[in-house]
């Protein structure tokens, strides 16, 4: 009887574990949702695409994987997580550690076009401050990103 309650547990907390992972993104996936954004843009223009980007239900949001689009001066111009901050000029944004991340992404987005930067940002399924890695592409005058939170 021992064995099998351990047993039911050890499941139990495997399962737990398994289900935990799945419901966060990957870094594959967050690349693969900036490129199927910029196709979108390419195909169906900003308008649409800012519009779908903002739909927490749409197709630009999966689990903890949401896209952000910005301007090359910082503005948000589309935001899948947080719609609080549409709009607003991103630039002077610290995270916990004093970084600045929008700096950092529009440096490296001059820099290479392209990339992955790190941070710490508020997951907006956990509501807690978690590390993040976002991974950017420039598209025209935008920057098209999508962020994975490390545990």
């Amino acid at each position: 009887m021992k064995n099998l309650i351990k047993g039911i547990i050890s499941a139990s907390v495997l399962l737990g574990a398994l289900a935990q992972g799945a419901e966060r993104g990957n870094e594959a996936e967050a690349v693969a949702m900036v490129q199927k954004t910029i196709a979108h843009l390419k195909q169906n223009g900003r308008e649409k695409t800012f519009i779908e980007v903002n739909d927490p239900k749409g197709p630009f949001v999966d689990r903890d994987l949401y896209v952000v689009i910005n301007d090359m001066n910082a503005k948000n111009l589309a935001h899948g997580g947080n719609h609080r901050i549409l709009g607003k000029n991103l630039m002077d944004l610290k995270d916990i550690d004093g970084k600045y991340p929008m700096r950092e992404r529009i440096a490296m987005i001059k820099a290479s076009g392209k990339g992955w930067q790190d941070y710490k940002f508020v997951n907006q399924a956990t509501q807690q401050i978690e590390k993040k890695s976002m991974y950017s592409e420039r598209y025209e005058d935008l920057i098209v990103s999508c962020g994975v939170y490390k545990q």
